[in-house]
C-alpha cells in the first residue's frame, strides 16, 4: 500500500510540473505576441533618410610630392648620387623654407636595374636607377609655387601632385553636421508629405566620420605652368570640401 502511495504521489509530481512548464510556454507566448506586434508596428510608421552636409572652405595646407631619380653604371654609384641629391633638398626645405622635420617624409625609395634588348645579346642591365620621393607638408600657400622651383633647381627632377587640403576639420564639425541634419529634416519631410503623414521625434541618428575632399594639382599642370621661364610655378589653392553624412531615423505620424 505504501509503494503505491508513493507512486501516486510521483505521478501527481510529474502531472504538476507539466502544468507549470505547460503554463509557462502559454505564458511565454502570451508575452511574445505583443512583443512582435508592437514591432512591426514601429517598422510601418518610421522613415529613414540620409542626409548630406558640405562646407566650401580655403585649404590651408598643402602636401608636394618631390622626388629625384638618378642613372649611373653600378647601383652603388647610383644610391650615392641620388641620396646626395636628396641631402641638399632635405636640407634647403630645413633652412630656407623653414620646414620641420615631421613635415618632412620619405614615401618611395628603389634602386632598379636599368634593361636594354637586343636580338645578339638579347636582354642586357645597362645602368641602374636610384628613385627617392619625399612627401612634404607646407603651409604658406601663397609660396607654393616658389618652393616647386627652389626645388627643381636644387636638383630635383621628379615632381608629383600637390595636394592642397584642410589640416584640422574639428572646427567646423558642427557646422556640417547643422547642414546634414537640415538636409535629413528636408528628405524626411518630403516622404513624409508625399505619404500624407507627418514628422514625429527623430528615433536614432548617426554619422558617417567627417571627411576632407582635398583639391589635386598633377604634375602635368605644374610643369607646363614652369615651361613659361618668365614667370614661376604657380599653384593655386582653390577651394576643399568638408562633408559628413547622417543616418537618420524619424518616426512618422
Amino acid at each position: 500500500m505504501a509503494k503505491v502511495k508513493n507512486w501516486m504521489k510521483s505521478v501527481g509530481s510529474v502531472l504538476l510540473v507539466g502544468s507549470l512548464i505547460m503554463g509557462g510556454i502559454g505564458l511565454s507566448g502570451a508575452v511574445k505576441g505583443p512583443e512582435k506586434a508592437f514591432a512591426e508596428d514601429v517598422q510601418r510608421n518610421i522613415v529613414n533618410v540620409v542626409g548630406k552636409g558640405e562646407l566650401s572652405i580655403k585649404p590651408d595646407i598643402v602636401y608636394l610630392s618631390i622626388g629625384v631619380d638618378t642613372s649611373a653604371a653600378t647601383a652603388q654609384e647610383a644610391q650615392k648620387s641620388n641620396a646626395a641629391k636628396i641631402q641638399k633638398l632635405t636640407t634647403l626645405f630645413k633652412t630656407t623654407w623653414g620646414i620641420a622635420d615631421k613635415d618632412i617624409q620619405s614615401t618611395q625609395f628603389s634602386v632598379q636595374p636599368n634593361y636594354s634588348y637586343s636580338e645578339k645579346e638579347g636582354q642586357q642591365v645597362k645602368g641602374y636607377n636610384a628613385h627617392h620621393t619625399l612627401q612634404i607638408s607646407y603651409r604658406d600657400l601663397e609660396k607654393v609655387g616658389a618652393l616647386l622651383d627652389a626645388a627643381s633647381a636644387a636638383g630635383a627632377n621628379n615632381i608629383g601632385n600637390a595636394s592642397f587640403a584642410v589640416e584640422d576639420t574639428s572646427a567646423f564639425e558642427a557646422q556640417v553636421i547643422e547642414k546634414a541634419m537640415a538636409n535629413a529634416d528636408v528628405k524626411a519631410g518630403a516622404i513624409a508629405k508625399a505619404a500624407k503623414r507627418s514628422l514625429g521625434l527623430v528615433l536614432t541618428v548617426s554619422q558617417s566620420d567627417v571627411s576632407n575632399t582635398p583639391v589635386y594639382y598633377d604634375n602635368l599642370k605644374m610643369e607646363s605652368a614652369a615651361a613659361d621661364s618668365a614667370a614661376g610655378t604657380s599653384v593655386q589653392p582653390g577651394e576643399v570640401k568638408v562633408t559628413t553624412m547622417l543616418s537618420v531615423t524619424y518616426e512618422l505620424k
